[in-house]
């Protein structure tokens, strides 16, 4: 389903004396989130005046947040961008949670997680059984967002109670 909002980071703590933060983020890299003009936290819109990558983190100066303790107020906060900001190509994690999944023709059950792992994603799909689908083209046939609907290949091991 296509989400009106991404959630695309924490903010965990704050930068500095002029109100920046750091968000931890939760898209594919740190450098992506500096591509964005606007933001939502709290359902309030702000514009990111500044965006810079530091390691693994993201510091961002937003607009109307100019001291240390406007900052502090931020901490814990998710950090959302606007989906129409977002190539259509682009899928993000949430938005696969309820497609249907089929298999050789039938549907197989729905995706009701999708795990992180260092190699690739792996998509947690309930029905009859669960499976276990690695995210990648491999298994993956087709992905169709407008239907809600995903084609795989199953091979032994992926349904959860085979041994």
């Amino acid at each position: 389903m296509k989400l009106q909002y991404i959630k695309a980071g924490e903010i965990v703590t704050t930068h500095g004396v002029r109100g920046e933060v750091k968000v931890l983020p939760w898209i594919d890299s740190p450098e992506d989130l500096c591509d964005f003009d606007r933001c939502r936290i709290d359902g309030k819109e702000y514009e990111i005046q500044a965006c810079r990558v530091q390691k693994t983190c993201n510091l961002v100066k937003l607009s109307g947040i100019d001291t240390m303790e406007a900052a502090q107020a931020m901490r814990g906060k998710v950090l959302e961008l606007y989906r129409e900001d977002i190539d259509d190509e682009v899928i993000f994690a949430d938005e696969l949670l309820g497609v249907k999944v089929f298999a050789d023709g039938e549907q197989i059950g729905k995706i009701v997680d999708v795990l992180d792992y260092p190699g690739n994603k792996v998509y947690v799909v309930k029905g009859e059984y669960e499976y276990m689908i690695p995210a990648v083209s491999a298994f993956v046939l087709d992905t169709n967002m407008q239907e809600e609907t995903m084609q795989v290949r199953l091979i032994e091991g992926m349904r959860s109670d085979e041994s």
